[in-house]
């Protein structure tokens, strides 16, 4: 049996004629027709009601048909991973593009954790601002990207979110928290417990992608009318030093000030209902990708513990 008597057999159900159908298998109509009646001969039965104008294939032609589609779908792609294995380094480089203020504290620990269980990989982190690393995904530059992105599911996806050329999985989650350096009590320096004080307020720029999660916070009352704007950085580590020296309120990931938190450099302020859930997606482009990569894949989107 020949697999390539399938393809003639799609092209006559496309066709409905014995000569078009050889013109598109390049071959001559004789040699079309001793094919497709070795088909039939191989099955037991006739595939093609030779009576119908134009041709037709029988129930029996349409259900080999589809099984024929199937099984040569599968060997293309077995074919297609096996050529890639070897055409593939031995020591592939697997690359993460992630945001600043990912990669400084909420990387490192992501991928101890992913290699305790996946096994170990040589990787290389490209830390950048997210606009850059989306380009650098689209480009095939970096194989996987690591964002922020807004947790509440009621929201229309935005950013990097939104792009539908690229797939998701969840492996982390985070949360945006106001905080300042503690006064000399201890508790926090600007406490907003005054609704007419002007709270100076370290924000990142105007075309940061976090602002997107932070403006439906800001702009609620009172706070839109407090927070007065004394220092701006797109990065969020340039905010946390400001921060740490008493310069003003920033909110900013919890991964990135745990440590602060915890020895007291900084404090939380305001009222948890100004703290921004967010989750921490791993971006890849949905058709372009190696068996190396899609091994990472389909263990991040089988391990229930990828999410933390």
């Amino acid at each position: 049996m020949d697999m390539f008597w399938f393809r003639d057999l799609d092209h006559l159900s496309q066709t409905g004629n014995f000569s078009q159908a050889a013109e598109m298998s390049h071959i001559s109509q004789p040699a079309f027709s001793r094919r497709i009646k070795a088909l039939e001969l191989w099955v037991g039965v006739g595939l093609v009601d030779r009576r119908a104008h134009p041709v037709q294939l029988t129930a029996a032609g349409h259900q080999m048909l589809e099984a024929g589609h199937q099984a040569l779908l599968r060997i293309e792609s077995e074919r297609r991973q096996i050529l890639e294995a070897h055409a593939l380094p031995a020591k592939y480089v697997v690359t993460f593009g992630a945001q600043h203020s990912i990669g400084w504290r909420f990387y490192p620990q992501w991928l101890q954790d992913f290699e305790d269980g996946f096994g170990p990989i040589l990787s290389r982190l490209r830390a950048d601002d997210l606009p850059n690393c989306e380009r650098d995904l689209r480009r095939g530059d970096v194989d996987f990207v690591i964002a922020f992105v807004a947790a509440e599911t009621t929201r229309a996806p935005t950013g990097i979110a939104a792009d539908d050329r690229l797939d998701s999985v969840l492996i982390g989650r985070d949360r945006l928290l106001p905080v300042c350096t503690p006064g000399q009590d201890g508790g926090p320096l600007f406490d907003f417990s005054d609704p007419e004080a002007k709270v100076p307020f370290l924000q990142f720029g105007a075309n940061a992608p976090i602002n997107r999660h932070l403006e439906p916070v800001l702009c609620r009352a009172p706070l839109a009318g407090m927070l007065q704007p004394v220092y701006e950085n797109a990065m969020a580590g340039a905010l946390r030093i400001r921060a740490r020296d008493g310069a003003g309120v920033a909110w900013l990931p919890q991964s990135l000030i745990a440590a602060d938190l915890e020895n007291g450099m900084l404090v939380r302020t305001g009222i948890a209902a100004w703290e921004i859930p967010l989750e921490i997606r791993l971006f890849r482009r949905k058709n372009q990708s190696n068996h190396l990569t899609r091994a990472i894949w389909s263990y991040l989107n089988s391990d229930p513990s990828a999410a933390g």
